[in-house]
């Protein structure tokens, strides 16, 4: 079991599964409701529970510990996560579950290309492969025949 906690794919797959609750939950609950403040919301609720976490798991470090790099980063990630939720949740307001969570999650693709050309991560043949798979089959899950 400790193996399992320490595994990066555990994780992944958690990440995935609640990703998926995120997409059915939210399209139920921001049907009476504006997307933008449903996210409101949402991030409400993360930033308690994160800080729930960190609290009971005595993970807290002091601010003035972190790098301005890092400071930096952390603000860039936290303006693209709020984007994306914003993004996301207007999607849902306006299409169905089904079809925007597989586009929603061409962010695979993105991931991918951003990190060969920002990070300097190599990708072999087979994981191209996979990541021209995942782009089609977002596509067609959400293609409306």
């Amino acid at each position: 079991m400790k193996n399992l906690l320490l595994s990066w794919v555990f994780w992944a797959l958690l990440s995935a599964g609640f990703a998926a609750l995120t997409a059915i939950f939210a399209k139920i609950g921001i049907e009476h409701v504006n997307s933008d403040f449903a996210t409101f919301v949402r991030t409400i609720v993360i930033l308690l529970s994160a800080g729930l976490i960190v609290y009971v798991t005595g993970n807290w470090q002091q601010p003035s510990s972190i790098r301005g790099k890092t400071w930096l980063f952390l603000l860039l990630s936290g303006l693209a996560t709020g984007a994306s939720w914003l993004c996301y949740f207007r999607a849902l307001k306006l299409g169905d579950a089904a079809r925007v969570a597989p586009i929603d999650k061409l962010s695979v693709v993105f991931v991918s290309v951003f990190a060969v050309f920002f990070l300097g991560e190599r990708l072999a043949p087979a994981n191209w492969v996979g990541v021209i798979l995942i782009a089609l089959g977002a596509v067609l899950v959400a293609y409306r025949a």
